[in-house]
């Protein structure tokens, strides 16, 4: 199963046609050179792997450094960092492996700090930049095509593929709530204290001018200000309102609630004397006038 799915690399340069023609003539891309590996010892067809110095300008790629670094194309998903560096150790020592899912310029990253979080999961062939301390170790390492198929999958250190890396990859997916809950705490402590050291800095810089004289007025304490939203806004004014209402205490006593009932009838009569008046004029205006 590791043999055949080498022919779907889609990241083999044009020109490569497959696994189990080492040294075939027109097979390997110019400027690579083929590594013939195998993932098991009864795997019959190997698999290639195509190399060669990685070279870009002096300082354009500080995570991946000219002269030392091997780049390496047609790297199965199930072909870790590890197995590359137990694989090149032998050509010199390996400072570090980076497997990315294409070609370009290399950042320094930072260690994945969590294993429940932010877990890319590789899928496809990837490529990989493989960094040696000494420059001499990528020739050493191209040299290696001239040796038979290199195993790389060993009883003490298995690459497991196929089913076995389907179920492994199922328990692995399977969260702890123990870890889970000691590393979200973790996490929190550490946010927490990161909150409070701004708050201690602010707290410092609160009253100070700037370079340019200027002092930051900011506005804290019980009640910081409310968001300038509408629904915001809609609130307040609601609450103002029933406010109001409270203080107010419409038609509390009884000539109250008479004086409101005689306001009502003088506005109805009011609107009512207006009304015929209105209609009066409307009908005046209706009479025929030939001249």
């Amino acid at each position: 199963m590791a043999a055949s799915t080498g022919r779907a690399a889609g990241v083999v340069p044009a020109g490569y046609t497959g696994e189990g023609q080492r040294g075939a003539p027109g097979a390997v891309p110019a400027g690579y050179t083929a590594l013939a590996v195998k993932f098991a010892e009864r795997q019959r067809s190997h698999h290639c792997l195509l190399v060669k110095e990685h070279q870009v300008r002096e300082g354009a790629d500080t995570a991946h450094p000219p002269r030392r670094t091997l780049f390496v194309l047609n790297v199965p998903p199930y072909c870790g960092p590890d197995s590359l560096s137990r694989l090149f150790s032998r050509c010199g020592h390996v400072q570090s492996v980076d497997i990315c899912d294409k070609p370009g310029p290399g950042e320094k990253k930072d260690k994945l700090a969590s294993k429940f979080f932010d877990h890319k999961t590789l899928k496809g062939f990837q490529v990989a930049y493989v960094v040696f301390r000494k420059p001499a170790a990528v020739q050493a390492a191209k040299a290696l095509s001239q040796e038979g198929p290199l195993l790389i999958s060993t009883e003490s250190h298995p690459v497991k593929t196929g089913i076995s890396k389907w179920i492994a990859n199922y328990e692995a997916s399977i969260m702890d709530p123990k870890e889970l809950k000691a590393e979200v705490d973790a996490y929190m402590q550490d946010y927490d204290k990161k909150v409070a050291e701004e708050e201690a800095k602010a707290a410092m810089e609160e009253g100070v001018p700037d370079e340019e004289g200027w002092v930051k007025v900011t506005r804290k304490g019980r009640k910081p200000g409310l968001p300038r939203t509408e629904a915001a806004n809609l609130r307040v004014l609601e609450k103002e309102k029933q406010k109001r209402a409270r203080k107010e205490l419409l038609n509390f006593y009884a000539w109250q609630h008479r004086e409101t009932k005689r306001e009502h009838i003088a506005q109805l009569r009011k609107k009512f004397e207006e009304d015929k008046q209105r209609i009066a004029l409307m009908r005046a205006q209706r009479k025929f006038r030939p001249y």
